[in-house]
């Protein structure tokens, strides 16, 4: 999705979202694609998922140390 309209249905300004977005690509988990005039971002899926199984694995060690 273009960033303009990600800001919108976020009722963000389109400013914030590129500034989440920057933050997003360069830690990659969102990823970036030029087309034509502009420039689409979407999830980079696999690294969500390796980051989620992470989260679990390290919750579900501490939830047995109680």
């Amino acid at each position: 999705m273009p960033a303009g309209a990600l800001a919108e249905g976020a009722g963000m300004a389109a400013a914030s979202v590129s500034e989440h977005l920057k933050v997003l690509r360069k830690t990659g988990l969102a990823e970036v694609e030029k087309r034509g005039k502009f420039w689409l971002y979407k999830t980079n899926t696999r690294l969500v998922a390796e980051v989620l199984t992470a989260l679990r694995a390290e919750l579900l060690e501490e939830d047995g140390n109680d």
